[in-house]
């Protein structure tokens, strides 16, 4: 306890009129938190100011980050300004680190409030790359539009925000610490929590751990490739595949965090995961995957580099749910995919006769089906996967689940992966990815995409590619009413629906920091065992053809081709 009360002292500010936190929180390039004045100060304030006077008073909130650099100086910031707004209490990783899926089981477990999260998820870090601010709430879950346009709301109108700049904590020790502010009847309590310790816990429960070691040490031990990205995944795949599990200490590459990823970009594809696909490529390893920057994305390899498309690493996941105990003892209530997501997984729901939600972009959606019991598992196009253990996706939680289905069925990954397309058939699908693109030019090539697709003539039209033709039965621009409590969410992306099934997609997203990226999505489903072999890009030839032709994309935005392929 300080020997002096620490004063709390209020500055005055100036609101800024970009701070509208979007699907995964408030994401800027780093130098604008750095460099302009209390920006990140304005921010805190609103996150706090968003939380009723009544609720906050004394309340727990829990902090972490992926270790990108900023990270230290803004959790000082949190702290200090926690203390002042009336917040009670903190939990805070070891030397700030928490992965996102931590910080909602967390959240949960200790009945927290809300949580911090200082990540951009996959995007790059570093003193020229990005930085982020999550709110999570009390479900541990993103928080809702409601929360986030109050957060906003509040940004755009603020005076003056509350600190205590002389307090000072120590985030290298664990355990507690208190402090005396003045005018303040209780201390202000900050504790330093293992990074690992109730995440692993929770998992504990969830999987047999005794099988997945067996996989990974026995006579006919599974030799893995784990690759962190020098993200805030290196601890939890360091204690948890490797001290727990068994696995070979060289089984984990780029476990330590570092403040810029080494340079990288932490995203878990194949474009920014090339190191990892071609460590896979050469054989010996039966089971790669990596993890982005703060540890709720993650890919799927299988011997020589056999790439699992993560719209069917949902599908087979929930496919193969019985080899989990939680699941077991649980049941399986439904599933939900993010709107762009392959229809691999409606394929699972119809065979398994369980209902499939079909949501928006962005994991907040699924927290109201899993607090209202309507869904077990949930996944999304973008490499993320989870099930309702937490209110996040969550890409440690997708390995241990693959690796289970491993170990019971004792089938490799591509065995794994088609033997589901021989029962199910195969939804091809692939993503193209524009980044970076002028958000002008952006929008006004969605705009009169739009319009064009939706305009009545266009539901007639046949579109012949070689020797396929297309006809279209149905376009939209996706909306969503929430089953649990009605709420609409409209403009969530441009749907064109064929007869034979195969879509195209059109998504405008505005996450990066830099400029807009236009996302092209397309899918085609096949049946046919004699088909279920060719090559993704060859099938979808056709549809990407389509696609480019009518939203003139490479006209309208100056570009060549994509950013990244999927």
């Amino acid at each position: 306890m300080e020997a002096c009360p620490i004063p709390v002292v209020t500055v005055q500010t100036v609101p800024y009129d970009d701070q509208k936190p979007g699907t995964s929180g408030l994401r800027k390039k780093t130098m604008v938190f750095e460099s302009k004045k209390n920006y990140l100060q304005n921010f805190i304030q609103s996150v706090l100011s968003s939380i009723d006077l009544r609720d906050r008073q004394g309340c727990t909130m829990v902090v972490g980050s992926d270790g990108r650099y900023f990270s230290r100086t803004a959790i000082e910031v949190i702290v200090q300004m926690a203390a002042a707004n009336g917040i009670g209490r903190l939990v805070i990783g070891h030397n700030g680190i928490l992965s996102t899926p931590a910080v909602s089981c967390i959240i949960r477990k200790i009945k927290a409030i809300g949580g911090i999260i200082l990540t951009a998820s996959h995007n790059p870090g570093g003193p020229g790359g990005d930085f982020g601010i999550k709110f999570n709430v009390a479900n541990g879950g993103p928080a809702p539009d409601t929360v986030t346009d109050k957060i906003h709301q509040i940004s755009r109108t603020l005076e003056e925000f509350a600190i205590c700049p002389d307090l000072r904590i120590d985030l290298s020790r664990l355990g507690r610490q208190d402090f005396d502010l003045e005018n303040k009847f209780k201390p202000f309590r900050v504790e330093i929590v293992d990074s690992v310790d109730v995440y692993l816990n929770l998992l504990r429960s969830i999987f047999d751990f005794s099988a997945i070691k067996g996989l990974l040490t026995g006579s006919d031990q599974l030799k893995i490739r784990i690759d962190a990205m020098n993200g805030v995944m290196g601890p939890y795949v360091r204690r948890i595949l490797c001290d727990e599990l068994g696995a070979p200490a060289n089984s984990a590459v780029n476990c330590i965090p570092l403040e810029d990823f080494g340079g990288q970009h932490p995203d878990p594809n194949l474009t920014y995961a090339a190191s990892l696909v071609e460590a896979m490529k050469g054989g010996e390893f039966g089971f790669g995957a990596a993890f982005d920057g703060d540890g709720d994305r993650y890919m799927i390899l299988g011997q020589n580099g056999f790439f699992v498309n993560p719209s069917d690493s949902v599908a087979i996941i929930a496919a193969n749910l019985p080899c989990i105990p939680y699941f077991q003892q649980m049941g399986v209530r439904g599933f939900a995919r993010s709107m762009p997501t392959s229809t691999a997984l409606d394929k699972v729901a119809k065979a398994m006769k369980v209902t499939l939600y079909e949501t928006p972009t962005g994991w907040k959606f699924f927290g109201n089906l899993m607090d209202s019991g309507r869904c077990s598992l949930c996944g999304e196009e973008s490499f993320g996967a989870g099930s309702d253990h937490i209110r996040e996706k969550d890409g440690l939680w997708a390995v241990l689940t693959w690796l289970s289905i491993m170990a019971a069925r004792k089938q490799s990954v591509e065995e794994i992966v088609r033997d589901h397309w021989a029962r199910l058939g195969r939804n091809y699908y692939c993503r193209f990815d524009y980044e970076g693109v002028d958000q002008k030019a952006a929008f006004f090539m969605m705009r009169d995409l739009g319009a064009v697709i939706t305009d009545k003539a266009f539901t007639r039209q046949k579109f012949a590619v070689g020797n396929s033709v297309y006809s279209v039965e149905k376009t939209d621009n996706f909306e969503y009413t929430d089953p649990v409590d009605g709420s609409v969410t409209k403009n969530q992306g441009l749907r064109i629906i064929f007869t034979d099934g195969s879509r195209i997609i059109f998504r405008l997203s505005l996450t990066g920091c830099v400029g807009a990226t236009i996302r092209i999505y397309a899918e085609s489903y096949e049946r046919d065992p004699e088909k279920l072999n060719r090559e993704t890009q060859a099938v979808l030839g056709p549809l990407i053809g389509i696609a480019l032709k009518i939203s003139e994309i490479h006209e309208r935005t100056g570009r060549k081709g994509p950013t990244v392929i999927t």
